[in-house]
């Protein structure tokens, strides 16, 4: 199954029909742009449309829109604290797109030196893509690939002021489930991925 958010709410594509989801049978391409319209209309929390050919209604879901790639990371320092970004009115994990010729681990690693002022990181691992679709003279839908790091400096955290970052701020275990309310969608995935929220 793919989890596409739009308006912070889920747009889901399987083989199959799901519960609790207005459940959209594919027959055409007009069904994405009417799955866009029921969730940002708030006719609907979650729109899910099936296919019994999964990867060829992904392929068709892709070329709809404007695709662009982003990278980041779920960065842990010595303390097993998690490094977060403020932007928004929102806590985020640092990323940012992934530039022509570059791997999606390197703009991982750029994107968070240049957002927080940290270095020396280490990729840990690939923990999974998450997806969105955003409009600003057209539709884009965005993935961003997100690695867990590793970090074992000091160093002072820089706040990217000019990408409209306020604040860069590490963060305890302890702490994040008060963050869920005031995050993204797609940050929860991650961090639920990596975090057992209950034992916290």
């Amino acid at each position: 199954m793919y989890k596409v958010f739009y308006y912070e709410k889920p747009l889901t594509l399987s083989e199959k029909p799901v519960q609790d989801a207005k459940n959209l049978n594919f027959i055409g391409e007009g069904q994405f742009d009417e799955a866009l319209a029921l969730l940002k209309n708030g006719d609907a929390s979650h729109v899910h449309i099936y296919y019994h050919n999964l990867e060829m209604l992904w392929n068709k879901f892709l070329n709809h829109f404007h695709y662009l790639e982003a990278a980041g990371g779920l960065v842990k320092n010595t303390q097993n604290e998690i490094l977060f970004i403020y932007r928004l009115e929102k806590w985020d994990l640092p990323k940012g797109k992934v530039e022509v010729g570059e791997t999606t681990e390197l703009a991982a690693i750029r994107e968070v030196e240049e957002e927080c002022g940290v270095t020396n990181l280490k990729i840990l691992k690939f923990i999974t893509n998450t997806y969105h679709i955003y409009f600003d003279t057209k539709l884009h839908l965005k993935s961003t690939f997100w690695y867990e790091m590793s970090y074992d400096g000091n160093e002072k955290l820089i706040p990217q002021i000019e990408e409209g970052i306020g604040i860069a701020k590490w963060k305890s275990l302890e702490e994040i489930p008060f963050l869920m309310n005031q995050t993204y969608e797609n940050i929860k995935l991650v961090l639920e991925s990596e975090i057992d929220l209950k034992s916290i």
